[in-house]
């Protein structure tokens, strides 16, 4: 009965607008389909391949990796004076989420091993990276340039003298949630300029920075909908990559399939069952990872995310807790398109779905609220959501990162 509803989704559309435009498909955990329309119909995914990519990521590092970014010695530190004679060094290994939070942090344990002046120069490689930048669309092109500002940047959030009204703002909101006195702030001060390290010179590693683990990047990248997850390629690979990944994966059922970008920018190609599929597939590696999806995707009343943002019918509707899900919005590719695809907890039983409104750029209003109306009578279908108790709160970018004195080299 309720697999007959389902379909009368679609029958009985009368009152979504443009409902014809809107491409879905329905299963359940199990693998069987309870209903599809153009469900094999390539589309672009826009942001729902951050899935694909946290999938990937998953499956290659595991969800306990952390990058390691090196703070050494380039010349002689006299902790009496608690200076550096030289150049401080910066050896990132391409932690897509550094931020201004984790410099106060390297800059406590600086000051604690006696450094808080360096007469040189603040070089950093290729490697690290702090703040946002906005993905591929917004990135500076240039390497060298692109380091600069990130050197910049560090330095910056090193010296409280150079901090913006953003950093002040950072600091107190990191030393309270610390309990920290506000008044005591870290500080190592960079006589010299910032700027690329590209000639490797002799040094002495003096602290190391240890990301969050994995699996709390890839919840931030996801609830935010963050295009810079691209960074992860550093580690992972490009694009074409993620594509032979899926391919692998999926043998045989991979027809239609592209994927041109990590982060879902540009013109990426999936079908909605493909996306079930995908959705299906992070499902058991979280679970073999011993954690649940529903803890790396938004989840509908559980904090602010794209997807509370973007779909407020949703929780009015009641669809709350019991339902996790990735948003995806492009406005001028392909002629822009809107793209919502989770899971959702009904007492019928777990339903994943996958709905996708091409050519939505100039509507994504009326697309997003076709996707409310759909899901509220989906759900309504099967008997209603099963609520979940939401997941801990989505953790601070230095929440859980671990800083400490490098080993002494024998």
């Amino acid at each position: 009965m309720a697999c007959a509803l389902a379909f009368s989704i679609v029958a009985d559309a009368g009152a979504v607008e443009h409902p014809a435009k809107l491409a879905w498909h329905v299963e359940r955990f199990d693998g069987g389909v309870v209903g599809s329309h153009d469900g094999d119909l390539p589309l672009n995914p826009a942001s729902v391949v951050k899935v694909a990519t946290s999938l990937w990521a998953l499956e290659r590092l595991g969800a306990d990796y952390r990058y390691e970014t090196i703070f050494a010695l380039g010349g002689g530190l006299d902790t009496t004076e608690a200076k550096l004679e030289g150049n401080l060094l910066v050896l990132g290994s391409g932690d897509p989420d550094f931020q201004p939070e984790n410099a106060f942090l390297v800059a406590g344990e600086l000051n604690r091993l006696g450094l808080r002046h360096v007469s040189g120069d603040l070089l950093v490689d290729e490697r690290f990276w702090i703040g946002w930048e906005g993905g591929t669309a917004r990135r500076e092109q240039d390497a060298d340039k692109r380091v600069e500002t990130m050197a910049v940047r560090l330095r910056e959030a090193l010296d409280p003298d150079r901090w913006t009204r953003e950093l002040e703002q950072a600091w107190k909101a990191f030393a309270e949630r610390r309990s920290l006195n506000v008044g005591e702030r870290p500080q190592v001060v960079i006589d010299g300029r910032a700027q690329r390290y590209s000639a490797r010179s002799e040094m002495v590693p003096l602290v190391i920075h240890r990301s969050q683990p994995l699996v709390d990047l890839l919840r931030r990248f996801n609830v935010y909908s963050n295009n810079d997850i691209d960074r992860l390629e550093f580690v992972l690979g490009p694009p074409q990559q993620l594509e032979r990944f899926l391919a692998d994966l999926w043998q045989g059922t991979d027809d239609g399939m592209r994927i041109e970008t990590t982060s879902g920018l540009g013109r990426n190609r999936l079908t909605p069952r493909q996306t079930v599929r995908l959705l299906r597939d992070f499902a058991l590696v979280c679970k073999k990872a011993g954690i649940a999806m529903e803890s790396l995707l938004p989840v509908m009343g559980c904090g602010p995310s794209t997807l509370v943002k973007i779909y407020p019918g949703l929780h009015k509707s009641g669809l709350v807790n019991g339902m996790a899900a990735k948003t995806g919005t492009l406005t001028t590719t392909d002629g822009g398109v809107s793209v919502l695809s989770g899971i959702a907890d009904t007492t019928g039983g777990k339903l994943l779905f996958a709905l996708f409104t091409p050519g939505s750029g100039t509507r994504l209003r009326a697309a997003r609220k076709d996707h409310e109306v759909w899901l509220a009578r989906l759900v309504e279908d099967f008997g209603g959501m099963r609520p979940h108790s939401c997941p801990s709160v989505l953790p601070y970018s230095d929440e859980r990162a671990v800083v400490s004195p490098a080993p002494v080299a024998e």
